[in-house]
């Protein structure tokens, strides 16, 4: 964006606060300058209620916020992330209109440095947020010294004039070491964070030991070695009022501790993801009395240990909060932790602990409150002692492998635990829910993945606990229709249930009716039945509902989005529904997701589709919806993901105009396996973030546009399966292209420049079509290219060279075209070895780029609402409770048609991974199978069949020890089997039928003893089972030519070729014969005549008598 833009944005900014200050409330004037604002945006998404109606409110606008008392003043203004580069013009001078001003976000706008100078008029402003941008320089900070006011600073900036300033934040940007510098008149300050810059090497000192009022310093994020550079000298560094220090994910070593020793009023020290390795010695850290919170995390600290044997942790009488998440401490560290007397949080989370738990040192923390052993490898039971730490609140020994059988004593002792997880063990679940039976302040239980066992018939004991949040996730059973836990009965203020993948049976919906204040209801993957029964009740609190992959029946009630007014996912797929769709439930205001796939819906879509500016994701496929797509469909602002395929929708695909829209979002559209017919409309091609387009399987026909060649973002393509003709544009070379499925249509033409400069492509299938020509060299260009696939079209010539140097491919299908020439023998350096990217659609990334999606985290953060501490949440781990990106991937998963072992097979997922075949069948190739082919080690399938390849076969196939199906026949090879080809131990199919092949064919063992006759048919010479010809003492000769062998006449079975021609010179001369004797024999010759003449009249006659 030009550096004028600038100007504009101020100016508009200006006229707002003008406007703010004429009247109460938002002037048609504000609103309409806010909305010429938005339009210099590169992501107007970001904004997407700033909408151009009249008489909107633009004090309600998303990141507006006006004075509370006074509405006609600015107060913020948040114009954070929406890619506002290069705003910067010399000449603007920002007005004192913009005094009223008091916070102001720019960051994540790709700013430089010279943007501080067109801040310096807004004097009252308190807070101002420029980080994440590209400033390189401290040296314009002096722009801002006007800012009297300003107490927080976000960004990147030079801050040397500013002596009232005292919270600068300059993370995420360019800085350096000398840019450290401007900080040394800034004795103001309080706290600071220069996170995540360029900072390297060793830190001078100088500057900071100027900072006499600093309690809270970050420096985390950068590449530095030390806090003490060689030209500081001795002296040491000096922070005496310092008590928050993070030094996370830089470059420090053990000589770090011995750097802090004079911050002596130092509360909490993090230092994650340093250097830091092996024996920590204690004297390093009694410099640190104060000490109460140590973060040592990844870093491959292994034990702390005294010098001497007098050493004392003088800060065990302080230090409150250990963790040393990631490091590589060994189990001795339980024992010695016991002088840490006063530790209320340890946290040893992936420590590589093992074995059993100690006794003696970790079981004295009687003021332990917190206490984290999860992703270890401990084992057994868990040890008596641990009823001691009586103090417990949170209890976190997930992902190891502790056994248990019904009630655990130490459990059950520690009665004000309100948090634990036994997730990933080998507990006997429900049975071990008895030790909870009194812990009345329990609400997170955590159990996936353990032992699922059967329940007594009568429940025994009735629990004190009121849980909000139980998960109970994929556990192992034998168990068929396994009944809930009994326990649940007695709930009725459960906020989040997930009792998915686990064989229930049942009707779980008495729990909705039980808990009224349910936030997300996650039962996927069970064997419940029944109908879907919402409560009687409405609960405005339900926002995830999932019971996908059940026996769910009979229709969704229609009363759905009365009963669950803020719903915002819901996962229904995978059942037996039938019905028409509630038409609430595409239009409710708070709605994100739905999923209604593999049902028996029937009907339509609800035309009120467009009335939703919230949904992003629907996905109706595989049912029984008929008639014709309403537009309204593609009309919806947020829509993102729409799925419509394996339905009966008919009709042409609707016209629509997106001109309209200030912001199209639909990016993935899905209507293949429909009964739609007519032309692609032209608003489709007019989508420039369309990343998925797939219509396959319908009645579609036309020719494929030129606009396709101007769909910047589009990664997924399939047209395959309907009637569109004509050529494959030849400007087709998008670059973000990477699976094109063309096949089984009418395309005609040649491949002239199509394709040839799109470097992402991993897929290029047009198989079954008409094109002509030669494969072109220019193949070579296509370098991700994994699957080839130009089956039963028309192309001529030789195999191109160039496809020996697409080292990524894996599956070649050239097979039913008129290909001549020999197979080219670099075809060996072809690795062929398993590729993710054949079946990679969408990677996790890309999905949060293309979707935001507020994850059940949020709904922890929601203001205290489980009474959860920071730290807890920090380390809350759970999985999405509806993964976009798992329902994403399973829509789109690339599938391949490949023949192979006598079948068409479709490859997807991991098996598409792993496919790697080569089909060149039914072509005119001639010549030798080089012995080389024999390389391709990893090579699945290969078929050669129906040509005319001479020679014999390689011995060399025994080195292709992965090979499942080997298809020579209808050939002219000749020789031997090879005997070694028996070490094929994954053969499934072999056939050598209908060749020239001679002697005794391989032992039946291994898999050539699971090989009939019909992979050995007509071969003359071939004897042995499974053949009826016996073998003789000596095995015939190896034959050099298929036709003139005197043994081959002996035993009556002569070459077809000279069959025929021996027949056709017999016939000729018999006749010339017959005419010879005739011309000299005139009684013969009159006779001859006679007998014809005969002939014809009795033929004559019969004729007449009998047909006439």
């Amino acid at each position: 964006m030009e550096a004028k833009s600038l100007w504009v944005l101020f100016t508009t900014l200006l006229f707002i606060i003008q406007g703010w200050r004429q009247t109460e409330g938002c002037l048609e004037q504000e609103r309409i300058a806010l909305f010429q604002l938005k339009s210099f945006f590169n992501r107007p998404y970001k904004l997407e209620n700033w909408a151009d109606v009249k008489g909107s409110n633009c004090c309600q606008w998303e990141r507006v916020e006006c004075n509370i008392t006074n509405k006609r003043e600015l107060k913020s203004l948040n114009l954070s992330e929406n890619n506002i580069a290069d705003l910067v013009d010399n000449q603007v001078s920002l007005s004192s209109v913009f005094n009223n001003l008091e916070i102001l976000d720019l960051s994540g706008n790709n700013f430089n440095d010279s943007v501080l100078s067109k801040l310096k008029s807004l004097t009252n402003l308190k807070t101002l947020d420029i980080s994440n941008n590209m400033i390189v320089s401290l040296y314009h900070f002096e722009e801002l010294k006007s800012l009297t006011n300003l107490k927080t600073l976000d960004l990147s900036e030079k801050v040397q004039p500013m002596m009232n300033l005292e919270v600068p934040d300059l993370s995420s940007n360019l800085l350096k070491n000398n840019d450290l510098t401007y900080l040394k008149g800034l004795s103001s300050l309080k706290s600071f964070s220069i996170r995540r810059n360029q900072l390297e090497g060793s830190i001078s000192i100088r500057v900071l030991n100027n900072l006499t009022k600093l309690k809270q310093l970050d420096l985390s994020g950068n590449k530095i070695e030390s806090l003490q550079s060689s030209h500081d000298g001795e002296r040491p560094l000096n922070l005496t009022n310092l008590e928050e220090l993070y030094l996370d994910s830089n470059s420090f070593t053990n000589s770090l501790l011995s750097q802090l020793s004079g911050f002596s009023n130092l509360k909490s020290l993090s230092i994650y993801g340093n250097q830091l390795k092996g024996s920590i010695n204690i004297k390093d850290l009694n410099a640190l009395s104060n000490l109460e919170e140590l973060d040592m995390s990844n870093n491959k600290v292994k034990e702390f240990v005294p010098t001497k044997n007098k050493d004392q942790l003088h800060v065990s009488s302080k230090i409150e909060e250990l963790v040393l998440d990631g490091s590589y401490i060994n189990n001795n560290i339980l024992q010695g932790i016991g002088v840490l007397a006063s530790l209320k949080i340890l946290s040893l989370r992936g420590c590589g602990l093992s074995g059993t738990l100690s006794t003696q040192g970790w079981c004295d923390l009687w003021k332990l409150e917190v206490l984290d052993l999860s992703e270890n490898t401990l084992k057994g039971t868990l040890p008596p002692c641990l009823a001691n730490l009586s103090s417990l609140d949170y209890l976190d020994i997930s992902d190891n492998q502790f056994t248990g059988k019904g009630a655990s004593t130490a459990l059950a002792n520690l009665t004000l635990l309100r948090f634990i997880s036994l997730s990933q063990n080998l507990f006997e679940v429900p049975s071990i829910f008895i030790s909870f039976a009194n812990h009345s302040h329990l609400k997170f239980l955590f159990s996936d993945q353990n032992k699922l066992v059967k329940e007594p018939t009568i429940q025994t004991w009735v629990p004190k606990f009121q849980l909000k949040v139980f998960r109970l996730w994929n556990c192992a059973t034998k168990v068929l229709h396994i009944e809930i836990p009994k326990f649940l009965y007695y709930q009725n203020d459960l906020s989040f249930i997930d009792l998915s993948d686990n064989n229930f049976g049942g009707n779980p919906f008495w729990l909705l009716e039980n808990n009224t204040r349910m936030r997300a209801f996650l039962i996927e993957g069970n064997s419940f039945m029944g109908h879907f029964n919402i409560p009687s009740h409405p609960n405005p609190n339900m926002s995830i509902v999932d019971i996908s992959n059940n026996k769910i029946q009979g229709p969704i009630p229609a009363n759905i989005c009365s009963i669950f007014p803020q719903l915002a996912r819901l996962n229904l797929s995978s059942n037996s529904l039938q019905g028409n769709i509630p038409p609430c439930l595409v239009s409710l205001n708070t709605m994100l997701m739905i999923d209604m796939s593999h049902n028996q819906l029937y009907g339509g879509i609800p035309e009120m589709s467009a009335q939703s500016d919230s949904l992003m994701f629907l996905r109706l496929s595989n049912n029984h919806l008929s008639g014709k797509i309403t537009p309204t469909i593609f009309c919806s602002p947020s829509l993102k993901f729409l799925y419509l395929d394996g339905n009966k929708f008919d009709g042409n695909i609707p016209s629509i105009d997106i001109s309209t829209f200030p912001y199209y979002s639909l990016s993935d559209i899905d209507l293949s396996n429909n009964n739609l017919s007519g032309e692609l409309p032209r608003w489709i091609w007019n989508v420039s973030n369309l990343h998925t387009l797939v219509v396959s399987n319908n009645q579609l026909k036309g020719l494929i546009p030129m606009e396709l060649c101007y769909l910047d973002s589009l990664e997924i393509l399939d047209l395959s399966k309907n009637n569109f003709f004509g050529p494959i544009p030849s400007c087709f070379h998008a670059q973000s292209i990477k699976h094109l499925h063309l096949s089984r249509n009418r395309l005609s033409g040649t491949l002239r420049n199509a394709f040839f400069n799109s470097s992402s492509l991993v897929t290029l299938d047009l198989r079954e079509n008409q094109l002509t020509s030669e494969i072109l060299y220019k193949i070579r260009t296509l370098s991700t290219l994994s699957v080839l696939l130009l089956k039963a079209n028309y192309f001529v010539g030789e195999i191109p060279i160039d496809i020996c140097k697409l080292y990524s491919l894996s599956i070649i299908d050239l097979s039913q075209n008129k290909l001549s020439g020999p197979i080219h023998s670099c075809l060996s350096h072809l690795t062929l070895e398993p590729n993710g990217e054949k079946s990679l659609t969408l990677d996790s990334t890309e999905v949060l780029d293309l979707i935001g999606i507020v994850g059940f985290g949020e709904i922890l953060r929601e203001a205290n609402y489980f009474g959860i501490t920071e730290f807890e949440l920090f380390n809350f781990r759970v999985e999405e409770p509806f993964n976009l990106h798992a329902s994403i991937h399973e829509q789109l998963e690339e599938n391949v048609d490949y023949t192979t072992k006598r079948n068409s097979y479709t490859y997807k997922r991991n098996n598409l991974e792993l496919m790697s075949g080569i089909d060149l069948s039914c072509n005119r190739l001639t010549g030798e199978i080089s012995t080389e082919i024999g390389n391709l080690s990893e090579i699945r399938s290969l078929n050669l069949s129906h040509n005319n390849l001479t020679g014999h076969i390689p011995s060399t196939f025994s080195k292709l020890k992965q090979i499942e199906s080997l298809d020579l026949s209808h050939n002219n090879l000749i020789g031997r089997i090879p005997i070694q080809l028996v070490e094929l131990y994954n053969l499934a199919v072999f056939n050598v039928s209908y060749n020239n092949l001679s002697g005794s064919i391989p032992s039946p063992k291994a898999q050539f003893g699971t090989f009939d006759e019909s992979s050995y048919v007509g071969n003359h010479f071939l004897c042995g089972p499974p053949l009826h010809e016996n073998c003789i003492a000596i095995d015939s000769p190896s034959i050099t030519a298929p036709n003139t062998s005197n043994e081959e006449e002996e035993n009556g079975v002569i070459d077809k070729y000279v069959f025929w021609v021996t027949f056709f010179v017999s016939y000729v001369i018999l006749l010339l014969v017959i005419v010879l004797i005739l011309y000299i024999n005139p009684y013969w010759r009159q006779a001859w005549f006679s007998f014809v003449e005969h002939c014809i009249k009795t033929c004559q006659y019969f004729i007449e008598d009998n047909l006439l």
